[in-house]
């Protein structure tokens, strides 16, 4: 063969050759892009866990790949914990990812903001892994924080309630044994030992009517109850009392009052506000006690021309063991818990207080109670006005919630 024929037959099969591998290369391009890529479906939620997640009453959260919320309960969006499908606290999100990596269970508690109040939230919550999910359960705590919070305020105010009367019941305890040759001293001592512990008792008692109030909300056995009985019995009460300081006690009573509810919670409630009245009047002074029918409401109003409240301590009369004048409690015996018992009675007959007042001229509580529903119609009772004119006065402040609201 020619010496130059070989070369070009060699250049010519390499063309060849490449031409048919470019050729192979691109059916074998053409056939790859004809194939469709597999791409990992998200996990789907089964009905039954959707189910499930709708009935809880904790909030749960079903979280998928790249952090999206495949399923949430009613309570994890009224927590805030999800916001247009993604989880919302950036701890708990960050706890998702890292069950996500290792498959562990892990517990958080958050502390969460809320927009329309300056309390937060206090929630627990659980993430665990579910298959290719991870979920979340949540539960608020801030009720029960609050809860704790209130028991260790209130033990902690009755151990320095407590701390007075039994402080001087010790001291005069050894006064008269020190005085024992001293019948007259003796006879002191023991008019003031009797008084400290009768303030002893009397403050016993209402922790423990204030305990189960707070324990119980509800009126397991409520019977029909004519209001003016139990007016009478309160006033009857303190008549010696206020005999004593030549206090007058006006009662005014519509007979036709009844409500529904416990006899001695209420009678409770009203005594409260009647002695507080009597207890801060001045001598001589009038107490005025009227009941009377509001629309659906039975009424009792207690005025007294006593030392009134100050605007600024409208908010907290209310409050455990909280006095406007604590020195003319500790003279008459007060132990700060009487405006609390009955705010409390009221919340669990679904009633209210509301309280009037001007400083240095007087006071106005009223106690309000769903009425029986009458039979016939009844002209509403105008109240009798109270001697103070109300134009000048504090603004009323309601002073109660609903039943369901009401603190522990």
């Amino acid at each position: 063969m020619d010496s130059t024929i070989a070369p070009l037959a060699l250049v010519l099969v390499g063309l060849v050759l490449g031409a048919v591998l470019v050729w192979s290369w691109r059916v074998i391009e053409r056939r790859r892009a004809a194939v469709p890529v597999r791409v990992q479906p998200e996990p789907m939620v089964p009905p039954v866990v959707v189910s499930v997640l709708s009935v809880l009453r904790s909030a749960a959260v079903l979280v998928g790949d790249g952090d999206a919320v495949l399923d949430a309960s009613a309570p994890a969006h009224a927590l805030g914990l999800v916001r247009d499908d993604r989880l919302v606290p950036g701890e708990l999100l960050r706890m998702v990812r890292a069950v996500r990596r290792d498959g562990r269970i892990r517990d958080v508690e958050l502390v969460l903001s809320r927009s329309h109040s300056a309390m937060p939230l206090y929630v627990t919550a659980r993430v665990a892994p579910v298959e290719r999910m991870v979920l979340v359960l949540a539960e608020d705590r801030t009720r029960e924080r609050q809860v704790e919070s209130i028991r260790r305020d209130f033990v902690a105010n009755v151990s320095h309630e407590l701390k007075t009367p039994v402080g001087a019941l010790t001291l005069l305890a050894e006064a008269v044994g020190e005085a024992a040759e001293d019948p007259q001293a003796v006879r002191r001592f023991a008019g003031r030992m009797q008084t400290e512990s009768e303030r002893l008792t009397r403050l016993v008692q209402q922790v423990i009517e204030l305990s189960r109030l707070q324990g119980d909300e509800l009126i397991h056995e409520p019977t029909s109850l004519n209001i003016t009985g139990i007016v009478e019995t309160a006033v009857d009460r303190v008549r010696t009392d206020a005999e004593a300081r030549r206090i007058s006690l006006a009662t005014r009573n519509d007979p036709d009052l009844d409500v529904l509810g416990s006899p001695d919670q209420i009678l409770v409630a009203v005594s409260n506000l009647v002695e507080n009245a009597v207890a801060y009047s001045p001598d001589g002074g009038r107490v005025a006690v009227m009941s009377g029918r509001s629309g659906d409401r039975v009424t009792i109003t207690v005025s007294d021309q006593g030392i009134g409240i100050p605007r600024a301590e409208l908010d907290r009369i209310f409050e455990r063991f909280y006095r406007v004048d604590p020195a003319r409690s500790r003279s008459t015996g007060g132990t700060g818990l009487g405006l609390s018992i009955a705010k409390h009675v009221a919340a669990s007959h679904g009633g209210d207080i509301t309280v009037w007042s001007v400083e240095n001229q007087g006071s106005s509580f009223t106690l309000s109670l769903p009425a029986v529903p009458l039979d016939t119609d009844v002209l509403e009772d105008d109240l009798a006005q109270a001697w103070t004119s109300t134009d000048a006065g504090n603004p009323v402040v309601v002073a109660s919630r609903k039943p369901e609201e009401a603190s522990p």
